[in-house]
């Protein structure tokens, strides 16, 4: 048998009383916010029949998800990031704006404080000899359509086996492998020398897996490579890259592949292009450009200055 008691006044009054509607003091957005959580939760458990045993397990999953701090990891599985960035682009739709360059999720493994330098980066530190040698470049362009100088240009990505700086289990890497940060030439251009990064997975028996094998889905990713851009006069962009080719571009359980952001991977073995790059033998080349936007009535309506991000 079915009960369900969620639309009893007694239950409503409870909703408001526990959201701190009845109390002077407080913040009147979060009491709005969380008496709508509240609220469908309370509606959720009884629609669907939702035993104690059931809810005091997902309380269990919640513990677990913060003592591992995995709430970034879970957040883009279950499509939060994406379905933020949809609305932002909705957003920019109704104002008259054209994302050229398309946004999409930043991820939870971004480190403030990478070194900095001029045009040209080296990324990696060399020990990873399991990587092809990558060059990727390509130039800023401001809203006016003009190469932009002195355009930061932040890219991290992980190594050949899905370990990010800072985050690798084993301690092997150096801080601040595969993470840079370039400021754009005169020419708005900006370069670097890598390796191909590869896809990687959720870590294995953790919450985040535990969740996504429940609903019959996979925590892989394909091999792709962060990247924030930031000018003055302009909105600050988060996107990423994915690595042309990959089986899992369209499978990627972050949903962070977007059209326009999985560029050609050209593959050089020609003495030419290798001495070019003062390189010792083949590489793969990616071309990236990238076109930021206009401020909004002189504000970056776009910018997450508040989200915890680790500092190096």
């Amino acid at each position: 048998m079915s009960v369900t008691i969620f639309n009893r006044p007694d239950i409503q009054d409870f909703l408001r009383v526990l959201s701190g509607f009845n109390q002077p003091g407080g913040n009147q957005r979060v009491k709005q916010i969380v008496h709508r959580i509240v609220s469908d939760l309370f509606k959720t458990i009884d629609d669907l029949d939702i035993t104690p045993d059931e809810y005091w397990i997902a309380v269990a999953w919640l513990n677990e998800i913060g003592a591992t701090g995995q709430a970034g990891l879970i957040s883009p599985g279950l499509g939060l990031d994406h379905f933020l960035d949809e609305r932002l682009d909705a957003i920019d739709e109704a104002l008259g704006i054209k994302n050229e360059t398309p946004r999409t999720i930043e991820g939870p493994l971004y480190v403030a404080g990478a070194p900095e330098s001029v045009g040209f980066a080296r990324l990696d530190d060399g020990r990873d000899t399991d990587g092809q040698t990558l060059i990727m470049h390509g130039t800023v362009y401001g809203s006016e359509g003009k190469p932009l100088s002195g355009a930061k240009v932040e890219v991290w990505h992980c190594d050949t086996r899905g370990f990010y700086s800072h985050f690798d289990p084993t301690g092997t890497q150096a801080p601040f492998n595969m993470r840079r940060t370039i400021i754009t030439d005169d020419h708005g251009r900006y370069k670097f020398q890598s390796i191909v990064p590869h896809g990687y997975g959720v870590p294995p028996g953790s919450p985040t897996e535990k969740l996504l094998s429940a609903l019959g889905r996979h925590g892989q990713r394909p091999a792709h490579i962060h990247f924030f851009i930031s000018a003055d006069d302009h909105r600050k962009l988060t996107t990423q890259i994915n690595i042309a080719g990959d089986p899992l571009i369209n499978d990627d359980f972050a949903y962070a592949t977007r059209d326009g952001l999985v560029p050609d991977v050209i593959e050089h073995f020609d003495e030419a292009s290798i001495n070019a790059n003062g390189l010792k033998g083949p590489f793969a080349e990616i071309r990236f450009d990238i076109k930021l936007t206009g401020l909004v009535n002189g504000v970056d309506n776009q910018v997450n200055a508040l989200r915890q991000r680790a500092v190096g």
